[in-house]
């Protein structure tokens, strides 16, 4: 579930820049502290964008070949990412402080680009038990990227959520969850905000198939929302936005 989670952000960062037309304009500087909630909950959605899509690993180059690399993840395992001429091999550009939260387009990379060291993301379809990975794309990320990708990981459930909507009842709303495929629920209450894109909308738009991204905290063991933004129905390859972490 580790490896799925990772590879959902991975991808989500990725294509997150598809979405960047969906951000508020970047605030002034006054404005800091909403900017940084703002693009919090832009990168989450993203985060679990890409349910059903394979998966993959997170980690740090430890060997690199002419059409493989040795990555080695947190939990200490090394994979053998194979690539060939048909794997994107790419580079997360991060924006620029204060920039909105669309961030660039990741940057084409040649495989000789990797080095030994590199944080990266292999995406592919992945083979626990003989510890491979065919590479439909690798990408390098900073150090601290990795780290807010971890850190998003474990905050999974308890303050974000992604999926798709299963069943609405009175203010409780259940979903099936894109990042581990389980079923998970939130509840509104007067404090909810609801939007569809830029648009504020209210509990009674939210559809059972919609694809949604919801932020807020667990409250007595019930996952109460901040913010549910509404996707519409799920289709093939579209990608909520995702958060940025704290």
């Amino acid at each position: 579930m580790k490896i799925r989670l990772l590879s959902a952000i991975v991808f989500g960062l990725a294509l997150s820049a598809a979405y960047a037309q969906d951000a508020p304009a970047a605030p002034s500087a006054g404005q800091d502290q909403g900017q940084r909630g703002g693009m919090r909950g832009g990168m989450r959605g993203g985060m679990g964008g890409m349910m059903g899509s394979g998966t993959g690993l997170v980690g740090t180059v430890v060997e690199v070949a002419a059409d493989h690399y040795v990555v080695k993840n947190d939990a200490g395992q090394t994979y053998t990412v194979n690539f060939s001429a048909n794997t994107r091999i790419m580079r997360q550009i991060s924006p620029p402080r204060g920039a909105g939260a669309g961030g660039n387009p990741p940057q084409a990379l040649k495989p000789t680009d990797i080095k030994v060291g590199d944080a990266v993301i292999a995406m592919g379809e992945t083979d626990p038990a003989a510890k491979t990975v065919g590479a439909v794309a690798v990408m390098q990320v900073d150090p601290e990227r990795a780290r807010q990708m971890r850190e998003m990981q474990a905050n999974y459930g308890k303050t974000w959520l992604v999926g798709k909507v299963t069943a609405i009842e009175e203010v409780k709303v259940t979903l099936l969850g894109s990042v581990d495929n389980a079923a998970h629920s939130f509840v509104a209450n007067e404090n909810t905000t609801f939007r569809k894109r830029r648009d504020p909308i209210t509990l009674a738009d939210i559809q059972v198939g919609d694809t949604v991204r919801v932020e807020g905290a667990v409250k007595d063991g019930t996952f109460v929302a901040t913010t549910v933004t509404a996707m519409g129905p799920q289709q093939g390859g579209t990608v909520p936005r995702a958060p940025q972490p704290r």
